[in-house]
């Protein structure tokens, strides 16, 4: 066991803050867990544990092997890997294939395993990684807006525009963060209102085109816009059924029942991945919603001392790529739950159950474990330097 931590680099409170994380989500996702398996039939609530379980287990595995790849290779795969996600995205879109009656557009069967995987999750990872790649390679060079067009914003718009059909949040925020990470890589305003105005126009012509023509193309398009209707008309009504549901899983919050004795999960359908947070609250009170938004705003402070100690641009910028989503991800979770945001189906990071949605997470926590790794260990190289006789009594 001591090997085995003396394997583990990086940011030692952001691999507590993780595991605190993982740890917590177990008695919410099994308490969730009781409405799904009497919905299952035969199946039970301790098979959705361990399979929860074996979900983290694997997410630990993929982030901890992340982590000992040195950031830098990070820049040649997100080349590489554009194109595969660009074909898996391609393939996904076109299989069309229903999982138990639900649109299961955006997720595909992987062979032999038998597993379902939610390819726009891994293309969204891969996605920021190359961004950041393409704005350290320019920082502080002139840039011409003309130059950037192929090698920056035509595989973004190319690969949104295939995420979009099936999961409009996902790309919605893809492209906020994109906007965010460029701001912050010094390019320049001018272009990004250019390509926001730009993305305005793309989104308008997709909903009139899927609106006139809707046997063309798989598309949630009148899910979006009554979600949008009802979130902004104050209604209630049959659309509004799970916020409803939500909000008084929250109400009851003030007055905790306690693990285990969530009354509203047996009414919400997705309880235990989208709707996850009001059963925390319903069961643990505002101590537990509390709780878990301190440990996000922890994460968030950490990945900001980490972006700032790297040692390079790249390094900088792709802690923030794949950093800054995840909180952005569980606020948004969150603010659904409260009604602050329309429903967007998005999970809340490291609680939620979904196998691709914890390993993506755990992907992206493994590259900023493997930045802050590279700070320790060229800090380590700097302490050896500034006493000698340290490292000749290693050597004795």
């Amino acid at each position: 066991m001591q090997n085995l931590f003396k394997q583990i680099k990086g940011d030692r409170a952001i691999w507590a803050i993780v595991t605190l994380l993982a740890i917590f989500s177990f008695l919410p996702v099994y308490s969730a867990a009781s409405n799904l398996a009497y919905h299952g039939g035969n199946t039970s609530t301790f098979s959705f544990f361990i399979k929860h379980f074996m979900h983290l287990f694997l997410g630990f595995v993929i982030m901890f092997g992340v982590h000992k790849v040195p950031y830098k290779y990070f820049r040649g795969l997100s080349i590489i890997m554009i194109p595969i996600v660009f074909m898996l995205l391609l393939i996904t879109m076109l299989q069309g294939t229903t999982i138990e009656g639900a649109n299961a557009s955006r997720w595909i069967r992987i062979p032999i395993v038998g597993m379902s995987f939610q390819t726009s999750t891994l293309a969204a990872v891969v996605l920021m990684v190359y961004v950041a790649r393409y704005l350290s390679k320019i920082k502080d060079k002139e840039v011409k807006f003309t130059e950037s067009i192929l090698p920056l914003w035509a595989p973004i718009f190319l690969i949104l525009m295939l995420i979009l059909p099936a999961n409009f949040s996902t790309t919605a925020i893809v492209f906020t963060m994109i906007m965010m990470l460029s701001f912050v890589g010094g390019y320049p305003i001018k272009y990004l209102l250019l390509m926001v105005l730009g993305g305005i126009m793309a989104l308008t012509i997709f909903v009139l085109v899927a609106k006139a023509f809707p046997g063309a193309m798989p598309n949630r398009v009148d899910t979006w816009i009554s979600r949008i209707e009802n979130f902004s008309n104050g209604e209630d009504t049959e659309a509004d059924y799970q916020i409803e549901k939500a909000k008084i899983a929250i109400a009851t919050g003030i007055s905790p029942l306690g693990p285990g004795k969530s009354i509203q999960k047996n009414f919400l359908p997705q309880s235990s991945s989208d709707f996850i947070f009001a059963i925390i609250i319903e069961e643990y009170g505002l101590i537990g919603g509390v709780f878990l938004l301190v440990l996000y705003m922890w994460l968030l402070f950490r990945i900001i001392v980490v972006s700032h100690k790297s040692d390079t641009i790249f390094g900088r910028l792709l802690v923030l790529a794949v950093g800054l989503p995840i909180v952005f991800q569980a606020l948004l979770n969150m603010g659904v739950a409260v009604e602050l945001f329309p429903v967007t189906g998005q999970t809340l990071p490291l609680i939620s159950s979904g196998g691709t949605s914890i390993w993506m997470t755990c992907l992206s926590i493994g590259i900023i474990l493997s930045v802050s790794a590279k700070r320790e260990e060229l800090k380590e190289k700097e302490d050896a330097e500034d006493n000698p006789l340290s490292v000749l009594s290693e050597a004795i």
